[in-house]
């Protein structure tokens, strides 16, 4: 089962069951899914799936450094419990000791020596920890290894 049609049957779960906050979410998230689709004319496939998840994702929580910022708790609230429920598609996050090795491997495997070799790491890395990594924080990582 495809992640798309797996997102597709807990949408329908959550409609027989009475959840409205997940339905909502969840539509929220087939809406994006179409909406790509529609866009680009094509069916995606669980990767690309994948990085409509983690958009997605990464807008709840730049949501939630705002409106903690701005003292809406009720708000923080909301996009805590949306972006718990996007999270629960994407693969469990890479541990510090994981990244760490794989950024280390990757290094070695493009031969980088200096930050000019950094998008020959990241890549590698892109291909390898593709949602369970936050990509602005490795590129991060690289570049003081590199430096």
């Amino acid at each position: 089962m495809s992640l798309k049609d797996r997102i597709q049957e807990d949408m329908k779960a959550a409609m027989r069951s009475g959840e409205k906050e997940r339905l909502g979410t969840i539509r929220l998230i087939m809406a994006g899914i179409k909406q790509r689709e529609v866009d680009e004319r094509v069916m995606l496939d669980d990767t690309q799936v994948m990085s409509v998840l983690e958009k997605m994702g990464k807008q709840r929580r730049e949501s939630i450094t705002q409106f903690q910022a701005g003292a809406r708790p009720d708000l923080v609230e909301k996009e805590t419990a949306e972006l718990k429920i996007i999270n629960s598609y994407l693969p469990s996050p890479l541990s510090e000791a994981e990244l760490e090795a794989l950024i280390s491997d990757a290094i070695a495997q493009a031969g980088a020596t200096s930050v000019k070799d950094m998008g020959k790491v990241m890549n590698i890395i892109k291909t390898k920890a593709s949602g369970r990594a936050d990509m602005a924080v490795v590129g991060g990582r690289i570049k003081a290894r590199l430096t």
